[in-house]
């Protein structure tokens, strides 16, 4: 794990295989960071994981899209997941969206737009559920 993120793992984090990381060294872990089995990171755009986070199985982070007219061009913007979020299974958080701390994004959703602190957020596009 080590190797595939050059060292940007806090201690006590654990990523469950199997994993796809595309770009590994543009992964920040953090610690006590749990990443369950068959997510996908496209890191490209960069990927930072604060302390505390739970991403749960078949999760997709991706920082990375194709420009609309010009496929060839990459673009990118940072998805940033801080403290004490959890990720449900199977959601997409698409590039350039921050989950803000203490956050629940529910199984299943497509997060377009920013997630406020202390909220859950479902439904593709995820939506405002509750504040918490």
């Amino acid at each position: 794990m080590s190797e595939l993120f050059m060292g940007n793992v806090g201690e006590g984090s654990r990523v469950m295989p199997p994993l796809t990381v595309v770009r590994g060294n543009r992964v920040k872990i953090g610690r006590n960071v749990v990443v369950m089995n068959n997510s996908l990171f496209m890191a490209a755009g960069g990927i930072t994981i604060e302390d505390d986070v739970m991403v749960a199985a078949n999760v997709q982070l991706i920082s990375n899209n194709h420009d609309l007219y010009d496929h060839q061009i990459l673009t990118c913007k940072p998805v940033r997941l801080k403290r004490n979020c959890w990720i449900g299974a199977g959601a997409t958080i698409l590039p350039g969206i921050t989950v803000g701390e203490n956050s629940v994004v529910a199984a299943g959703a497509v997060v377009t737009k920013d997630v406020e602190d202390n909220t859950v957020v479902g439904g593709n596009p995820a939506k405002l559920i509750k504040q918490i």
